[in-house]
This record gives structure tokens, C-alpha cells and sequence, in this order.
């Protein structure tokens, strides 16, 4: 298994920054990467149909070194941290982990990172693509908060799919089966320290682990490797088909600095009752009442297969372009063209018919749908 990725057509210097995993990644045939967090991040390794298949009816596992960890401890640790979103973390308890958003003062979202509570003092935050250490620097330092803020040598791999649990027990014995979701706990294979939670991008069973030392990365990954070979665990990158069809919302593309929860979804995480402030409490109160202008709505968009978007396409309602496509592809599970749409609220009512403007094939005609599209109550991943 060799080199099958000519980095040469985006590395330039030493500024892109690899995971532990990377050498591996390259051995077991990676084709493409991306830029994550200003790192190298596989997005492939087969055919995306093929991909999507190995996880939804088997294993897959995800090199996602590049979600950083920034961790907040010291003295005011929670106080900062429950600063920072509008979701209420009184009652996140060590060992719990929290889906959370990031806001900006005006209600715009800067992140949406799974939080993990180390200890009373000491908090993780697993982030998306965006800057977090520079916004929560300049904030403590503002507030002259006494925290610690710092990016962690910290590297996830993420396993997942119906067969994740069988992968696992192999790997760290079967008290791991015991693991609510969203929790996680601390352990270590052959020496290697580890983290693993119950927590995962694909809307299928699965779970993630948190490398603590980067200089075991490829002796992680031929590990888990070897105990997945018995369930045909397969590498591949993200499924950005599964986590459409799961409602998973991806930053940076269906969700922005100048987007806030309600738009896209995500306002059951504004917990506006607690007595706490956070950062955007006063704009989110007042969106809250007022309502929102726009919003992101699942829809299905007729005719022929559509391979994902690169751009986000121009929508159109009357003949007038009212908004954008953020994410689209073709659900082989669906056999249907699905994604995601930011459109005016008054034309987020399922059954509104759209035009969508994709680029080298021309105008389909595209509906308003209830979203997630399979699975609304996460029966999958929490089974």
C-alpha cells in the first residue's frame, strides 16, 4: 500500500500542519485531503457511494486528528466555559460531553464543538473548522477571567457504523459496551493513552478516540486495524452523505459566523431561562421574540443523480434568487438527490417548491422537506 496523494499540489512549506495518523493514512491509500483547523485532513479513500455503504452496513474509521482541542482549566474553567454558549452546563457532569454552539455577542455562531468535562476545573472543547483559542483568549482577556487556555497535542480517531461496538470490545474489552452516549471515559491500550467517548459525525453507532500521545499514531491505527479486520473495517473519510441524511449540519458550509442557532436548527441549544449570561444572550433573546428572517430547510431535488456541491447553488422562487444551496448529494440509501437549503422564512414551509441552479447541469425543481431525513430521534446512534 503506497502513496497514492502527490501532497506537492497543496503542501507548500512546513505551515500545513499533518495528524499522528497521517502516515498511516498514506499507507492504506488515501486519495484526496482537505484543510481543517489549518491542518491535512483525509477526505477519501474509495469511491463516496462505496464509503457510505461500508458505514451504514458495516465499520469505518476516520482519521479526524484535526479536530483540535482547545482546553479551558483554572479557577473560573466552568464559569468561562458556560461563557461561551448558550447551552446551559450545570448539569454536564465529569465524564459527560455536551453538542454545543459557540456565539459571537450578536448571536452569530463561531463553532459547534462537542464539549468534554475532565474534570470540575477542566474542560475540552473537540472543535470545527474556526480559530476558538484566538476568540477565547482575547476574551478572558478581556474579562480578566482566571482561566488557562491552550491547544492540546490531543488527536481523535473516529470508528463508526453498525459494526463499531464488535470493533471496539476487540480492541478495549467489552466493558466499553457499557458506555452511554455522550459520555466518555479515560483508559489506555498497549501503554497508549486514551480517551473514548460514545460520540461521532455519521448518525450511525459509533465512538471516538482521543490519542494523548502523538507519537503513537501509526501504532494506534495498526491496532484498531487489526481489530477490525474480523468485521472488515474499512478507512474512509467523513460521510457527508450519511451526515446529511442524519440532519448533521457542517460548519463553515451549512452554518457561518453570520448565522445563528435558530436559523439552522439548532435553538433547542439556546438555553435562554438559565440565570447564567453567556456571550449573545441579549441578541438571542431578542431573535428569540422577534423571529428569524431565514432559515436552513431539508429539501429533495428531482431528476438524475447530483454529485456534492462544491459551491453553494443559487436558489430560486418566482424566478427570483431568494437563497442558496449549503449541501447537496445523492442518497443511495434514499435513491433520491437531498440536502440543505438557507432560504426566507416565508419559504421554509415543507412542500414549497424551489428551483436550484446547479452548475454544468442546469435548473431542478427542488422541495421543501422535514429534516433529519431518516432516523429523527437518533434511535441509530444511541442504540
Amino acid at each position: 500500500m503506497g502513496s497514492v496523494f502527490d501532497l506537492s499540489l497543496v503542501q507548500r512549506g512546513g505551515r500545513l500542519r499533518r495528524t499522528p495518523f497521517f502516515e498511516a493514512t498514506q499507507r492504506y491509500g488515501a486519495r484526496g485531503y482537505t484543510v481543517y483547523n489549518h491542518m491535512l485532513f483525509p477526505i477519501q479513500f474509495d469511491d463516496l457511494e462505496a464509503e457510505y455503504w461500508k458505514l451504514v452496513q458495516g465499520v469505518t474509521l476516520w482519521d479526524v486528528g484535526v479536530e483540535r482541542q482547545v482546553e479551558i482549566s483554572g479557577p473560573q474553567a466552568f464559569e468561562f466555559a458556560n461563557l461561551l454558549t448558550p447551552r446551559d452546563l450545570t448539569d454536564c457532569q465529569v465524564g459527560q460531553a455536551r453538542y454545543v454552539v459557540i456565539t459571537a455577542p450578536d448571536g452569530g455562531i463561531i463553532n459547534d464543538p462537542v464539549l468534554l468535562r475532565l474534570a470540575q476545573d477542566r474542560f475540552w472543547l473537540a472543535l470545527a473548522d474556526s480559530d476558538v483559542l484566538l476568540w477565547a483568549k482575547g476574551l478572558a482577556h478581556v474579562l480578566g477571567m482566571q482561566v488557562e487556555l491552550a491547544e492540546l497535542d490531543v488527536a481523535p480517531l473516529q470508528i463508526q457504523g453498525p459494526k463499531s461496538k464488535g470493533v471496539m470490545q476487540a480492541l478495549l474489552a467489552e466493558t466499553v459496551l457499557d458506555l452511554p452516549y455522550y459520555h466518555f471515559t479515560q483508559t489506555e491500550l498497549d501503554g497508549i493513552p486514551l480517551i473514548l467517548t460514545r460520540t461521532g459525525w455519521s448518525g450511525e453507532v459509533g465512538y471516538e478516540i482521543y490519542l494523548l500521545d502523538s507519537s503513537r499514531g501509526t501504532d494506534l491505527w495498526e491496532r484498531v486495524m487489526e481489530a477490525g479486520r474480523p468485521f472488515d473495517l474499512a478507512p474512509t473519510g467523513p460521510s457527508d452523505i450519511r451526515r446529511i441524511e442524519a440532519g448533521i449540519l457542517n460548519y463553515g458550509a451549512d452554518m457561518t459566523l453570520e448565522d445563528n442557532p435558530y436559523q439552522v436548527g439548532l435553538g433547542w441549544m439556546v438555553e435562554l431561562e438559565q440565570q447564567a449570561d453567556f456571550i449573545g444572550k441579549a441578541a438571542l433573546s431578542r431573535i428569540a421574540v422577534e423571529g428569524v428572517r431565514r432559515k436552513l430547510v431539508g429539501v429533495e431535488i428531482e431528476g438524475e443523480r447530483l454529485e456534492f456541491n462544491m459551491t453553494k447553488w443559487p436558489v430560486s422562487a418566482e424566478g427570483k434568487v431568494i437563497g442558496r444551496i449549503t449541501s447537496a448529494i445523492y442518497s443511495p440509501g434514499l435513491r433520491k438527490n437531498i440536502g440543505y437549503a438557507m432560504v426566507p422564512t416565508e419559504c421554509s414551509s415543507l412542500g414549497t417548491v424551489l428551483s436550484v441552479e446547479v452548475p454544468e447541469v442546469g435548473e431542478r425543481r427542488a422541495t421543501v422537506v422535514r429534516k433529519p431525513f431518516v432516523d429523527p430521534e437518533k434511535e441509530i446512534p444511541r442504540a
